[in-house]
């Protein structure tokens, strides 16, 4: 039985399809990772394992599907090689960056552990895999940058400058906004993108 209110059960089926499309473009997991989760929101939906098995060979294979028919219309470099171009650049100005990690407890420790072997980078970027799902579904990816103490950016600080220039810098139109920036991003990245 449904709360009173809840999603029917169409919307339901287009929200797990909308979850495979963010999983098989973000092109962050592997094939293993983004069937086993699809799945999980499948049998969730369904509660029969065979349907639940059968609906995610459906979305994953629609997904890639659409991906391959996006992918002839995009330029070279894609929005994922610019933004891989941004943060090769960012890296060489010392700016450790993470990509589709799970939270920020990650970016802390990456911090720690530099830290404790006497590092100290220009500071840190970083997004998570729901980031890179919203840049899928939305064209906006938000990241996080912080100093190598884990104190946020703010407006005026070198380092926010230098994401943000080195983002612009690479066609990629990104503002601070609450703490983040906000980048404007239709998320292009082919099956044979390789994140470095």
């Amino acid at each position: 039985m449904r709360a009173i209110g809840s999603p029917d059960r169409a919307t339901r089926l287009a929200q797990v399809r909308t979850f495979a499309r963010c999983q098989v473009w973000s092109g962050y997991r592997s094939d293993a990772q983004v069937r086993a989760d699809v799945y999980e929101a499948a049998l969730a939906e369904e509660g029969d394992a065979g349907r639940a098995a059968a609906l995610t060979d459906e979305l994953v294979a629609d997904a890639r599907d659409e991906l391959a028919a996006a992918c002839v219309g995009w330029t070279s470099p894609d929005s994922f090689g610019r933004l891989q171009q941004a943060i090769a650049q960012l890296r060489a100005n010392g700016v450790v960056v993470l990509e589709a990690i799970d939270d920020h407890w990650t970016a802390s420790a990456t911090l720690e552990r530099l830290a404790s072997a006497g590092l100290v980078p220009a500071g840190i970027a970083y997004f998570t895999l729901p980031d890179v799902w919203h840049a899928v579904e939305h064209g906006m990816l938000e990241i996080n940058v912080w100093h190598a103490d884990t104190a946020n950016t703010a407006p005026g600080d070198a380092l926010l400058d230098l994401v943000l220039q080195t983002l612009r810098d690479n066609d990629i139109a990104a503002v601070f906004d609450e703490g983040r920036i906000e980048a404007t991003l239709a998320w292009e990245r082919t099956p044979d993108d390789d994140a470095g």
